[in-house]
């Protein structure tokens, strides 16, 4: 069965927004970042490569992804090095996704609240979003970091805790993801997911699973399905 929050006899009741890839534009420099890292420790690794491998994992795991497939070792705090490093380079680099400002006033006009679901830490939210001026429409209080909780996605602790936050079912959430990462974590969660893939790139399908292909198509798309829902009870009364 469906989520509630995509169901016409549902009820949408929070938005849950990845960071990475669906507000900021970090996965490139960041994944650029590390493929540097590796290169130094003796792995042949591209630019290109490195962002379609590394893009949405967790650090910790990645870790151990990279020493596995690449047979090298990597220092025992090498996610937290690269931590380090990743706020620093997103106090300086971090832009923002084409249409992510004014999709969450979108979504705020719908009277929908929002909030933050992440595999960065808050202390990198905190840097991306100040340098990007997101923080103007995202406050500390709705940022939820899967690495800070030490359950990083698909693990679906971040979206779940969000939910509690807010006093939500879980099945009543929709997630804007762009990673299949975390798609699946919302899915493990119960809640509906929408994935933002471009038009010319593959993209999985289940139940509960929609996709957009720009930013610009999301609060329509939430627009809909609140008008569904609205028109299902007045239907019922």
């Amino acid at each position: 069965m469906l989520p509630a929050a995509l169901r016409p006899d549902g009820a949408l009741n929070l938005v849950i927004f990845d960071c990475d890839g669906v507000l900021i534009d970090s996965e490139g420099p960041s994944c650029r970042m590390i493929a540097r890292s590796v290169r130094e420790h003796g792995c042949e690794i591209s630019d290109e490569d490195a962002v379609r491998r590394f893009a949405g994992h967790a650090l910790t795991a990645l870790k151990h992804e990279i020493e596995q497939a690449e047979g090298i070792t990597l220092p025992d705090d090498w996610p937290a090095q690269m931590q380090r490093n990743l706020v620093t380079l997103m106090r300086n680099e971090a832009e923002t996704i084409d249409g992510a400002p004014a999709m969450l006033k979108g979504v705020a006009k719908l009277g929908l609240p929002y909030r933050i679901g992440s595999n960065s830490s808050a202390m990198e939210m905190a840097a991306k979003f100040g340098r990007t001026g997101l923080d103007e429409l995202i406050v500390d209080t709705c940022i939820h970091s899967a690495r800070d909780m030490g359950r990083p996605k698909p693990d679906p602790a971040v979206y779940l805790a969000a939910a509690r936050a807010q006093d939500v079912p879980p099945e009543t959430c929709i997630v804007l993801e762009d990673t299949e990462t975390g798609a699946r974590a919302a899915q493990a969660a119960g809640m509906g997911c929408v994935l933002l893939r471009p038009a010319h790139l593959p993209a999985p399908t289940w139940p509960g699973l929609l996709r957009i292909t720009h930013l610009d198509e999301f609060v329509p798309l939430l627009r809909r399905i609140l008008t569904s829902q609205d028109s299902a009870g007045d239907r019922g009364k």
